[in-house]
């Protein structure tokens, strides 16, 4: 044995020896599927498909259910069902009745915009840790006077992933309500609002934002409220600002403690002070994700003390 580890390393035995042995050595391409999906379970799912372009062993182990089960949220059958359609109906019992479709399959479906309720929501699954999001639009929240073009008009606009965005020219009392019945995967959840002040639009292929009718948000803080079917609360205020940019306004936290759980959320925001008009604002969508995790412009609001 020790001759053999010496002739491995150049340490003994005569050059054509160690020339036969060096020839024998065990690369990557060796190593055995087993080993390399051992190896895949520690990795991010973008980290797994760059390594399975290494060779035979981390292909074939990056096809591995086991490998991408490991990386589906725990109610992937659920989530699935909004894929066909079902809206989360039966817990996903028809999908394991179908012809079975593979994890990484699955996955990769998960990881792309599920729309659900019309058309109005849609879910994914962020690609790095497989964790859920969610997007509702602004034509899924009740907006008070949304359908009196005096105050609110929709427009269209490639800023939003749905494609239309709420407007508000004035109004005295603003007011955005949203709720949602979902099962989430266990973990703590972050709600936010996208937020726009001023109109945009495009001049002669370029952004211009216009900012004339923006007023009313720097004489009182908006209020944020959250609500779970659970009993979890949480209320906060927020002034807006940053004219021209899309601002994710945090609106609360919450957990989801119990796999295959659903829960209910209510949330709003509101400035309901009638002593002056308020404008200029639009209102595109709420986001929840998991919490910490970072994508637009984020602003975190204040606790309230009432």
């Amino acid at each position: 044995m020790g001759a053999g580890v010496s002739s491995l390393f150049g340490l003994g035995g005569d050059e054509g020896e160690t020339s036969a042995v060096a020839g024998a050595a065990a690369g990557l391409g060796d190593l055995p599927e087993l080993c390399a999906a051992e190896v895949l379970l520690r990795l991010d799912a973008p980290e797994i498909c760059r390594l399975a372009r290494l060779n035979h062993a981390f292909r074939g182990a990056a096809g591995a259910d086991f490998v991408w089960e490991a990386k589906l949220p725990e109610n992937y059958r659920y989530l699935m069902s909004f894929v066909e359609g079902r809206g989360g109906g039966d817990d996903g019992r028809r999908l394991r009745r179908r012809r079975p479709a593979g994890k990484k399959e699955i996955y990769a479906r998960l990881a792309r915009p599920v729309p659900f309720d019309g058309g109005s929501k849609e879910f994914w699954l962020e690609k790095s840790k497989g964790r859920v999001c969610m997007a509702l639009s602004s034509k899924s929240l009740v907006i008070t006077g949304i359908d009196d073009r005096r105050y609110w008009q929709h427009i269209p606009t490639a800023e939003s992933r749905f494609h239309s965005v709420a407007y508000l020219q004035q109004i005295w009392w603003f007011e955005v309500v949203g709720e949602i019945d979902f099962s989430f995967p266990v973990g703590t959840y972050s709600l936010y609002f996208r937020i726009h002040l001023g109109k945009f639009y495009k001049r002669f292929g370029r952004r211009v934002c216009s900012t004339e009718h923006v007023h009313g948000w720097d004489k009182k803080p908006v209020r944020f409220q959250l609500s779970t079917s659970d009993g979890q609360h949480s209320l906060s205020q927020c002034s807006l600002g940053e004219p021209g940019s899309w601002v994710l306004y945090h609106a609360g936290d919450f957990v989801v403690s119990k796999p295959d759980q659903t829960i209910k959320l209510k949330f709003s925001m509101a400035q309901i002070d009638c002593t002056h008009t308020k404008g200029g604002l639009c209102v595109d969508s709420a986001f929840i994700y998991p919490k910490g995790f970072q994508q637009e412009r984020m602003v975190r609001s204040q606790k309230c003390r009432c």
